[in-house]
Order: C-alpha cells, then sequence, then structure tokens
C-alpha cells in the first residue's frame, strides 16, 4: 500500500467536496486518503480507499471561544486566524498528529491559506487548489510559495493575467474538474421539465454559495423580455418592492440543475466554479454576473470568461428594461459556443489523478510505503 494522500475541504457549498470525491476515484485503488473536512455529509460515494476525518470548522464558532482577544491584530500572512478558539485548535491538532503518525506522500488543500502554511511548518509538501481572485496578499502567497504544485479546476485560458509563467508552469489545469458536465438532449431535458420545445427559455440560476439574486431586477427582466418563459432555480432574495409578471417562476433548489442548462436558450448565472463548468459545457448563450465572493473571487473569474470570449459579463443584474434588452442582446449576439465547449477536458479527474501521482514520485523518488519512517537512521 503506497503512503497516503491527505486533503482538507472547505465545506462552504459543495463544489470543494465533488471535486475531492472526483479525485478520489481517479486515484490508484492502493492509494490511501483521509479527508478532513468539518462536514462528512456533502460528499459524494467515495471509493473504499478514502474516508472522511470530521474536524471543527476553521471560521464557525461553537460557543466556547474566549472573544477578549479580539483586539489583536491578524497578521497579513492570516486569513483567518481568531485567538481562543478551541475548535481551530482542535483541528490543528488533529491534522499535525496524523501528519507525524500517517506520514503522508502529499497534502492537497482546498482551501485554506493557514493549513496550507501548517503543512510546510509540519514538514509535509502540499498541492494548494488554485482560484480566481485578487489574491496576491502575503498570506494567498505565502501558501502559493510553499506549495509543491497548484492545482486549477479550470481550463488554462481563464488564468488570471497577472500569473507569471513560473506559476502557471507548476499548475495543472483541468477544466470541468469536479462537475457533472455530460449535457442533456435539449428536448429530452425540456420534455423532463415540462417546457414546450417552442418557447424560449431563459433560466437564472444561482448557486449555494451565497444567498442568489435579488427579486426585484428579475422581475424588470421578465416584463423587459414578457414572450419569453423565466425560471430561476437556486436562491432568489426577495425584495418587498418586487412586483412580478406572469413569466416568471421560482423554482427553488433542484435535483437536476443540468437539464435546466441543457433547456435554456439563454442562461444567466452567477460564475462559481460547478456553474461555470455547467454552462460552458452546454454551450449556451450566457449573461455572467458574478456575486461577492472573498477576494472577488467570481468578479475576477467573469473578467477571465469575458477575455476569452465565453461569456458577456456584467456587474450586476442590470437596472431597467432597456439595459435589460441590451444585455440579452449582447449575450446572444456574442455566444461562441465552440469556444465555450473546449473548456472542458473529456477526462479532468484523470489528468488531476494522474499529476498528483506524478508529483509524488517525483517528490518521493524512493517507493513510498505506509510504513512509518524510523526517527533516526538505523
Amino acid at each position: 500500500m503506497k503512503r497516503p494522500f491527505g486533503y482538507f475541504v472547505h465545506h462552504q457549498g459543495r463544489g470543494h467536496a465533488e471535486r475531492c470525491a472526483a479525485i478520489a476515484h481517479a486515484l490508484p485503488a492502493d492509494r490511501p486518503l483521509v479527508i478532513f473536512c468539518a462536514r462528512d455529509d456533502i460528499f459524494p460515494v467515495l471509493p473504499p480507499q478514502a474516508r472522511v476525518v470530521v474536524i471543527p470548522s476553521l471560521f464557525e464558532p461553537r460557543g466556547d471561544e474566549v472573544n477578549t482577544m479580539d483586539h489583536l491584530p491578524t497578521p497579513d500572512t492570516l486569513h483567518c486566524a481568531p485567538l481562543g478558539w478551541p475548535g481551530i485548535r482542535r483541528a490543528m491538532a488533529v491534522l499535525a498528529g496524523w501528519f507525524d503518525e500517517a506520514n503522508p506522500a502529499l497534502m492537497i488543500c482546498d482551501v485554506s491559506a493557514e493549513i496550507a502554511q501548517l503543512c510546510r511548518i509540519c514538514s509535509v509538501p502540499h498541492v494548494k487548489v488554485l482560484q480566481h481572485g485578487d489574491r496576491g496578499d502575503a498570506g494567498h502567497q505565502a501558501a502559493y510559495d510553499g506549495a509543491a504544485g497548484l492545482l486549477a479546476p479550470f481550463h488554462g485560458a481563464l488564468a488570471q493575467p497577472e500569473w507569471t509563467a513560473a506559476m502557471r508552469a507548476r499548475t495543472c489545469f483541468a477544466g470541468g474538474l469536479g462537475i457533472d458536465t455530460r449535457v442533456a438532449d435539449r428536448l429530452e431535458a425540456r420534455r423532463r421539465l415540462g417546457i414546450d420545445a417552442a418557447e424560449e427559455m431563459i433560466l437564472v440560476m444561482a448557486g449555494g454559495g451565497g444567498s442568489g439574486f435579488a427579486q426585484a431586477p428579475l422581475g424588470v427582466g421578465a416584463r423587459s423580455r414578457s414572450d419569453a418563459r423565466w425560471i430561476t432555480i437556486g436562491p432568489v432574495e426577495r425584495d418587498w418592492h418586487a412586483t412580478e409578471p406572469a413569466n416568471i417562476e421560482h423554482r427553488g433548489w433542484v435535483s437536476g440543475a443540468g437539464d435546466y442548462v441543457a433547456a435554456a436558450d439563454i442562461v444567466i448565472a452567477s460564475t462559481g466554479n460547478t456553474t461555470c463548468g455547467q454552462v460552458l459545457a452546454a454551450a449556451r448563450p450566457w449573461l455572467a454576473v458574478p456575486e461577492w465572493r472573498y477576494f472577488d473571487e467570481q468578479h475576477r473569474k467573469a473578467e477571465a470568461l469575458a477575455a476569452a470570449g465565453l461569456a458577456c459579463v456584467r456587474p450586476h443584474l442590470p437596472s431597467s428594461a432597456d439595459a435589460w434588452r441590451q444585455a440579452l442582446a449582447d449575450t446572444l449576439a456574442g455566444h461562441r459556443p465552440d469556444a465555450q465547449r473546449l473548456m472542458i477536458e473529456p477526462e479532468p479527474a484523470l489528468i488531476a489523478g494522474a499529476w498528483l501521482e506524478r508529483l509524488a514520485e517525483t517528490l518521493w523518488p524512493v517507493p513510498a510505503t505506509t510504513t512509518p519512517l524510523p526517527l533516526e537512521p538505523a
């Protein structure tokens, strides 16, 4: 049995867990995988050699914190490191203890600057999952600079312009990683959803990482294109002043988002990683409207999509009927379906899994087993 890989999974949304599961299935059966996460109910089915260890959340208080030290400044190299939190201390102790006991070949960090730095401090090579955003701060740079490699769950064409050639050279780009990018037949998807084949359908889709789009501007949009059927999936923020026409329908959380994307004539969606993969794979006209995220992650991803000609981007939902009509016209006029499809690799998990195995073999050229190494030379 090979030396194990470790994997930290951030539990906000489901994209991190889905990426982890995809990689787990792509790794060899003799590569044990130990996953550390604050939740164990967000994962798809994992292979037999993978298991989840639940650790306390690194940013959600559980009630036993001491708040008398909140006035002390946080170093620039850290993002979320409050003092007096036993839960954080416990999580770090579990990780450090496992590092010492298991002697892992590699730790994948998706994502936490603090845990990435803990890996380096504990002399464990780590791979940092790369995300879009303004991440030139000291904390992110320490995590990136200390990594054995970087893993990007998107195509290299979506790299940010400030990422250096040296940074890209140590990055594995795997467009579509962890996303079900199979595209349903449009007519069959419409049949399942109860949508007539001839009607224009505009899909509004928000992911699970935030509170969704506001109701009022969507009502303005639906009125501006009243001959189309508007359907929203995911969260919608209710506005007391919203006046909605009859051609918009809110379906909330749905189990088959892929069918909705396949059925749509136009997609209005934020720029989370899972959403991007689904829309690009389906090659639909896309009005991309980024939501607020830390470090402007979705705004920087929207910029990359616009620069590559893959989506029409607006910084927020249009605020008038004229603005809506112009945005939708621009979305249709700039649609490049072939370019969108090229952003999704046929087997992204296999690309990532093979790269991780090669990296581990390079870092540990002597065959690595789970037998602990002696503390001192024999």
